[in-house]
């Protein structure tokens, strides 16, 4: 996992508690196995890109999905809510799916997402698909917000930054192997921001060698690559495009 020539795999170390923690800003963040991002000094747990009922949003328009993606998106949510018990849990934006989203959620996964609330607070950040914080859910809205030096906004500003946590990408590492690759969400970095996978079961990924991502990093970023319960630093020179 570690190489001498690269301070963001020497900065690296396994978490007690699962996945790999770096430093961001002066800020120390966790990559969970889960997809989340973990301030443990703050108790903080930072999520990006749940899209709740877009399942129900194709069903609608007649393409027919499993209606199951927001139950199980609640469903590892409150798994890392459980093992982690935040103080303070950020959505990073495109929370819901689209703006109807909201009337389409069932009542016991409304029930859910209230009851993550009882003994926290809840942040909605502001996304391209929900511009308006939830109505009638508990929780404050923001356009973005700092944590301990560290910006966190749904999409990640143009140009250079000094620390920045975004969401919004989706993006996903095709990771090349001897005679086979694997295609796999994950977190990717450069050591000033950092893009986090989509949390929503049916969110999806875009390659981090697509040409969005290739003006965000001042030099070639690092994959943190999630696995079955644990993260996989993984060298840009073994991503392939899809």
């Amino acid at each position: 996992m570690m190489a001498a020539k690269d301070d963001r795999y020497a900065a690296l170390r396994r978490h007690p508690l699962g996945g790999v923690s770096l430093f961001l800003g002066g800020a120390e963040i966790v990559c969970r196995p889960s997809g989340a991002l973990w301030l443990e000094a703050h108790g903080a747990l930072v999520v990006a890109d749940l899209h709740l009922e877009k399942g129900s949003s194709y069903a609608a328009r007649g393409q027919m999905l499993p209606p199951f993606d927001t139950r199980e998106t609640l469903r590892r949510l409150e798994a890392e809510v459980w093992v982690l018990a935040p103080r303070l849990v950020i959505f990073l934006g495109d929370s819901f799916h689209d703006a109807a989203a909201r009337g389409r959620l069932a009542a016991d996964d409304e029930a859910r997402l209230i009851a993550l609330a009882l003994g926290r607070t809840l942040v909605w950040l502001a996304g391209n698909h929900d511009a308006q914080a939830p109505r009638a859910l508990p929780g404050e809205s923001a356009r973005s917000l700092r944590v301990s030096g560290l910006d966190l906004v749904h999409e990640p500003a143009p140009g250079p930054v000094a620390a920045e946590a975004a969401g919004h990408l989706h993006p996903c590492a095709k990771v090349r192997g001897r005679g086979a690759s694997v295609r796999r969400r994950c977190f990717v970095t450069d050591g000033r921001r950092i893009v986090l996978p989509a949390f929503g079961a049916f969110a999806g990924g875009l390659n981090v060698r697509d040409a969005a991502f290739a003006a965000l990093f001042h030099r070639p970023p690092l994959a943190a690559v999630l696995g079955e319960g644990a993260v996989h630093p993984v060298r840009w020179s073994r991503l392939g495009a899809d």
